[in-house]
């Protein structure tokens, strides 16, 4: 795929059964790790390098991910805790332009670590039913199955992954690969 801002194409949902649940829950507790190894050896210039033109700095990438992924886990406990709630959306751009998204990378990846750890325990233990449990999100004006919010996250970690590792290979910075 040529296009840097969906480097490993868009979200397409779909129907998850057993397996491929288990294989997404994998892939979101395995995100932080992946997202480390993808940045370790990255100095404060190259964090500071916006994947793209117009886009968001490698640092930015990260801090986003770990303010997304604390919305969605809490948007997950209260679709399992209230009938179909309707979500709270907040302004991304706007996030990530708040002083917090220049902090080290370090500070959001331990909060990765220990929300995936969390989050990743409590979608093994869901029952079979609760899996289609549901929010309503306002600004798309969709219902989300827990089930399609899953796959939509472990597709948004990936997403980033990409960003970083794309530009990293872009640019030379690393030959190591990220599992």
């Amino acid at each position: 795929m040529n296009d840097v801002r969906f480097p490993i194409g868009p979200f397409l949902p779909a129907t998850y059964d057993a397996p491929a649940r288990a294989a997404l829950i994998l892939d979101l507790a395995t995100l932080p790790e992946r997202l480390r190894a993808a940045v370790r050896d990255l100095d404060d210039d190259r964090l500071d390098t916006p994947y793209r033109e117009g886009g968001w700095t490698v640092r930015q990438v990260v801090h986003h991910v770990a303010d997304s992924h604390m919305n969605a886990y809490v948007r997950v406990k209260l679709a399992l805790t209230e009938d179909h709630p309707t979500v709270r959306p907040y302004d991304e751009a706007a996030w990530a332009s708040l002083p917090d998204s220049r902090l080290p990378v370090d500070v959001s990846l331990s909060l990765l670590g220990a929300l995936h750890e969390r989050w990743a325990a409590l979608w093994r233990d869901l029952p079979g039913e609760a899996w289609a449990r549901t929010f309503h999100h306002p600004a798309s004006g969709e219902t989300v199955r827990l089930d399609t919010a899953l796959a939509q996250y472990a597709w948004h970690g990936r997403h980033h992954l990409a960003h970083v590792t794309a530009l990293s290979e872009r640019e030379g910075w690393t030959a190591r690969n990220v599992p």
